[in-house]
């Protein structure tokens, strides 16, 4: 490259796209009259780019601003036939791609008398001399075809424009002669030259083999396509025909279409190796003129002669939709151009418009020549669609895009500033409200755009919807930002609001390093420091805590500081423990976590001085109990050790009368009455502490002696007398006497207690054994009880009976009981006080008694039906009758009732609904009629279900498809009914759960994929699942998949279109009988709406796909700045109207 290249660019945005070149150069950007150049220059001297050099394209001039450069070149178009040789073997990411925008070049035509040329006598010579060569290396020449040649070959051939790019060339074919000398100085002598002139010769003499061909032949002449065909290049040459010759099998063509003229600007419609095409999207009623060009091995020659041909009339080209030329709050004035007429006079144009109703149907407003209508009648703010076409004498064309609308109404005026409601560390939460003077009910849309500082993009928008408040995420924590908001409805947009700044919250710093000790540890002290963390959270650090805990594992953590500095003095602890401690710091944006713990612990010491021993107790005459707990300071180490000493108050010898490690003793063998002194001292593993202080107590005087065991005398089965002596009273006399008895030896209770020596035991049990025993007291306290002695009192007539009671229906096991003439009773058996009970003697109305035997229970018969009976009983022994028990009421019942039928009234497949008799399903409590419903189990038991008053039972949890056997009967008064027959009903199988929602990710514009759950068999049942959607505004779900895939692709999209997609599973039901489907509930429904997405330029893409990409992006740029232009003047000729004219 000799010099710099000046790369024009275009960019949506304002900022230069990234620009890729070849290794040693850079690219710098130039602004000239408001155009961003991008200059390539090179970054040495010493960089040669091979033999590339400087295009000249003669006879045009060079573009301005733009020298192509070989290795700058787009690579060839995929579907060339010539193969890329020399320097194109480049890399594609060191060949750029360039707008087509700044590219211009024109197609040479040359004449037919300058093909005369190569039938001058050298050129036969030259030509002769080429097949003889062709021939000898006629084995080698397919290995020719599919490789690069190995020198550079000259293309003469004019250069073709195919949608504004150059196409044609190669950048390894177009060095001149004198390029490849100068590059080749380096191999030195005559015989490379003489080697690139012959080369040059024989290419000559190709190239007018080549451009010996034939114009095309149209036929087959349409309104917009036309068939070409033609024939290979002649190898007659002079008249004459070389057998010796060897013609190549296959040729490369290129077809010219020009419609501007035999000798103006041509263009490329197809490159290939066949000898006929149809050529499309040609324009009805137009001149046409094509040529032919032959290609071989990268050689082309001179195009043929031009044959011309004219393309048929057809009806006109479908117009562009029709603008808005005026419009008032009550009409709206459109204009339209008209559109080609494609070789017959447009006769009317056609208008049609949906009367504002919305609803797709459209219908005529105006046909007739001229290119403008004015519609009235019409609403403020009324939004009608127009469609436009046009008729000639070939028919009527189709209609224009649909266009919508709006009369006049009024752009919103300007809102206030947003308000920060939250904000947090990488989001801002902003509240906005309606503009003043905005009715409740007009649709407004709101622009959010923000800007930070740091980044000089601007503002950017951020938010467009009709919400009032939004959450911007994804910022920066601690930083400032600057918001406005925008109003806008479908008449424009208000001014901006006045602009605000916010700043995000910062973030909590991370955690601290660990502390650690400083210094050396004491036994009530020690210093610690630690490290600021290595995240601030973006503010500065206001203050540490530092956090202390006792014991290995202790959770209990303590504030111990608080503040700035990064070290602190522990102090005031106790020896030998254990402390953990921990920091965290705090700054404006919270509290960072807690640092990992540090285990510290204090050297111990010996123990301190206990408290005083305490008497356990009262002290005893001969011995006193002393407890004591730990020193209240352990010296760091566990206590291990106690000794206690005593010594008499009236001498002064001590002796150690406990050692171990227990917290209380019993000092024995002591006098009574007497004084004693005692301390304490304990031990670690560090050694023993100091005494405590002397403790004295004194020995009281002993309780009384054990009496002898007492005297008994019976005086009657319920009476007796109880007589004891006097014992030693050890010093102080006996105040009063305690008697126990009972009738269980280790269960007696007192019944005496007074200074008497004997007592009377009344209301005795006959026939029971007894025992009693006597205590002393004295002012000191109890003596020991006396030895326990066992009396028993003589027999007597049995007591009363009690729990006398009717038995239930349903614990009597006799077949031959009735409930209607029956009464069962029974009663426990009284205590038969020392003879036993012979026989019960029952007493039940205004009949004789009736005897039984020794029984516990009888079943009274023969009894009339619902009638009341008054029942008491006594017992016999042998010494006679005893009394009367209580009176009890009996009824016999009524007969029962049969049992009702038993019927399935609604089930599902757990659970199964009975119905039965025909009562309603909630009966009231008062019937007399009750219900007994069981159920046959696994083991072919009938177990009970419900027993009630209602007619209907509802039996759950139940398993699916299984059948049960049920049975009933009827119950009143009178006693249960017999069982009814044997009911069996079945559950069905149960139905799939619900799915969740499906998700759906979009693949591309026409494609998206949906997923959902995938549920297991259900108990051998395959499960598949069925997809619907409804698309746009369709009232009907359609079955889109059916099948056990648990995904699906859709590839039937339609650009901005809503579609709603729902799901479910289906089980499909494996019975003997046939086959069943169950469905399951339909998931929640979801919406997906299909967008366009523009794919990224690519560098690497060949040249046409490139250059129509671009172009069709330029085509939409260009449309989307007409309408912002044209509806910008609208509304500026509306508003001057409005103000100067109307008002």
């Amino acid at each position: 490259m000799s010099g710099p290249a000046q790369v024009p660019m275009m960019s949506p945005n304002g900022s230069v796209p990234p620009i890729y070149v070849p290794p040693g150069y850079a690219p710098q950007v130039i602004e000239d009259n408001g155009v961003r150049r991008v200059v390539v220059v090179p970054q040495a001297p010493e960089f040669h780019p091979g033999s590339h050099t400087v295009i000249h394209r003669s006879p045009h001039p060079p573009l301005p601003g733009f020298i192509p450069v070989p290795t700058m070149m787009p690579p060839p178009p995929r579907h060339m036939y010539s193969p890329v040789t020399g320097a194109g073997d480049m890399a594609t990411q060191y060949m750029p791609q360039y707008p087509s925008s700044q590219v211009y070049g024109d197609v040479d035509t040359h004449s037919t008398h300058g093909r005369s040329n190569f039938r001058d006598e050298r050129s036969s010579k030259t030509y002769e001399r080429l097949q003889k060569k062709l021939k000898d290396r006629q084995g080698t020449q397919k290995d020719k075809m599919s490789s690069p040649p190995s020198s550079p070959q000259k293309c003469p051939s004019p250069t073709n424009e195919h949608n504004g790019l150059v196409k044609g060339q190669n950048a390894s074919g177009i060095n001149t002669g004198s390029a490849k000398n100068k590059s080749g100085k380096g191999k030195g002598g005559a015989q490379v030259d003489a080697e690139i002139e012959e080369k040059d010769e024989e290419t000559k003499a190709f190239e007018a083999l080549l451009s010996n061909i034939v114009k095309p032949v149209a036929s087959d002449i349409q309104a917009r396509a036309v068939v070409l065909t033609w024939s290979p290049p002649s190898s007659f040459i002079n008249g004459e025909t070389d057998e010796t010759t060897t013609v190549p099998d296959l040729y490369g063509y290129e077809i010219l279409v020009s419609s501007t003229g035999k000798d103006g600007k041509y263009k490329s419609v197809y490159v290939g190796e066949e000898t006929n095409i149809t050529v499309n999207d040609l324009k009805p009623a137009t001149d046409y003129y094509a040529k032919v060009q032959a290609e071989y091995n990268s050689i082309k020659g001179t195009p043929s002669e031009a044959e011309s041909f004219t393309t048929l009339s057809c009806e006109p080209d479908t117009p562009n939709p029709p603008r808005i030329a005026n419009r008032t709050k009550n009409s709206l004035t459109l204009q339209w151009k008209a559109p080609s007429d494609n070789g017959s006079k447009i006769q009317s144009f056609i208008l049609e418009w949906d009367e504002g109703k919305g609803n797709g149907e459209f219908c005529q407003c105006y046909m007739g020549l001229q290119k403008q209508f004015k519609i009235t009648k019409l609403s403020p703010a009324m939004g009608c669609k127009f469609r436009l076409s046009a008729k000639n004498d070939y028919g009527t064309s189709g209609f224009s895009e649909e266009v919508l609308y709006y009369t006049s109404g009024c752009a919103p005026s300007m809102p206030a500033s947003p308000v920060l409601t939250k904000a947090g560390v990488t989001w801002l939460s902003l509240q906005w409200s309606k503009p003043s003077g905005t009715p409740s009910d007009e649709g407004i849309s709101y622009i959010l755009e923000m800007e930070e500082e740091t980044s000089g993009y601007g503002f950017k928008p951020k938010y467009d919807g009709e919400d009032l408040a939004y959450t911007v995420k994804n910022l920066r924590r601690s930083t400032k930002y600057k918001f406005k908001v925008i109003a806008y409805n479908s008449e424009g947009k208000s001014n901006p609001s006045e602009v605000v700044e916010f700043t995000t919250c910062p973030d909590k710093p991370g955690v601290p390093i660990r502390p650690s000790v400083k210094g050396k540890i004491h036994s009530h002290s020690f210093k610690i420091t630690w490290d600021p963390p290595k995240d601030s959270g973006g503010a500065a650090i206001s203050k540490y805590v530092v956090e202390m805990a006792e014991g290995p594992n202790g959770n209990k953590w303590d504030i111990i500081y608080s503040g700035a500095t990064r070290e602190h003095l522990c102090d005031r602890l106790n020896p030998g423990c254990f402390y953990r401690l921990r920091v965290y710091c705090i700054s404006d944006g919270g509290q960072s976590a807690v640092s990992e713990s540090l285990l510290v612990q204090t050297p111990a010491v010996p123990p301190g001085p206990c408290l005083p021993p305490r008497l356990q107790g009262r002290p005893k005459a001969k011995e006193i109990q002393l407890r004591w707990g730990p020193p209240q300071v352990d010296g760091g180490s566990p206590i291990s050790y106690y000794g206690v000493e005593m010594s008499p108050v009236e001498k002064d010898e001590s002796r150690e009368v406990y050692q171990g490690s227990e917290v209380e003793c019993t000092v024995s063998n002591l006098l009574p009455g007497k004084t004693y002194s005692f301390r304490l001292r304990a031990a670690n593993k560090m050694g023993f502490g100091p005494f405590s202080e002397k403790c004295d107590i004194t020995t009281a005087p002993g309780p009384p002696d054990q009496c002898k065991p007492p005297q008994v005398t019976c005086r009657s089965a319920a009476c007796a007398q109880v007589n004891w002596e006097v014992p030693l009273s050890n010093g102080a006399d006996v105040t009063e006497y305690r008697l126990e008895w009972g009738g269980v030896e280790g269960s007696m209770q007192i019944c005496y207690c007074g200074p008497g020596l004997s007592y009377e035991l009344k209301g005795l049990s006959p026939a029971t054994t007894y025992y009693c025993r006597v205590q002393a007291l004295s002012v000191v306290g109890a003596g020991p009880f006396s030895e326990v002695i066992a009396w028993a009192t003589p027999p007597s007539v049995p007591a009363i009976v009690t729990c006398l009671q009717e038995i239930s229906d349903d614990d009597i096991e006799s077949s031959h009981y009735s409930p209607s003439t029956c009464l069962a009773i029974s009663w426990e058996e009284p205590c038969d006080h020392g003879s036993e009970i012979l026989a019960y003697s029952i007493d039940f109305g205004d009949k004789q008694p009736l005897t039984v035997g020794k029984v516990t229970s009888y079943i009274i018969d023969s009894l009339q039906p619902d009638t009341t009976y008054r029942i008491r009983i006594q017992a016999f022994n042998s010494l006679g009758a005893g009394p009367f028990s209580h009176v009890i009421k009996l009824k016999t019942k009524p007969l029962p009732p049969d049992p009702p039928r038993l019927e399935c009234v609604a089930f599902s497949h757990q659970n199964l609904k009975l119905k039965w008799g025909e009562g309603t399903p909630k009966t009231l409590s008062t019937d007399s009629i009750q219900y007994h419903l069981q159920m046959e189990d696994k083991n072919g038991r009938f177990i009970s279900l419900y027993r009630g008053p209602c007619h209907t039972y509802k039996v759950q949890r139940l398993n699916e498809s299984t059948s049960y056997k049920f049975c009933i009967q009827a119950c009143n008064e009178a006693g249960e009914g017999p069982l009814s027959q044997e009911y069996v009903f079945t559950t069905p199988k149960s139905v799939p759960a619900a799915l969740k929602a499906p998700k759906i990710e979009k693949v591309n514009d026409h494609t998206c994929e949906i997923m959902w759950e995938c549920l297991q068999s259900m108990k051998g049942d395959p499960v598949i699942y069925s997809l619907q959607v409804i698309v746009g505004r369709d009232s009907e779900f359609k079955q889109i998949y059916k099948g056990p895939d648990s995904s699906f692709r859709y590839s039937s999209l339609q650009l901005n279109c809503e579609y709603r997609f729902r799901v479910c599973a289906i089980r499909q039901c494996q019975d003997p009988v046939g086959h069943q489907d169950l469905v399951g509930p339909y998931s929640t429904t979801v919406l997906f709406i299909s967008q366009r997405t523009e794919p990224p330029a690519s560098t690497n893409r060949d040249t046409v796909e490139s250059t129509r990409r671009r172009r069709a992006l330029t085509d939409e740029q260009c449309a989307a700045v007409i309408l912002v232009l044209f509806a910008f003047f609208s509304i500026l000729i509306a508003f001057i109207i409005q103000y100067f004219v109307i008002k």
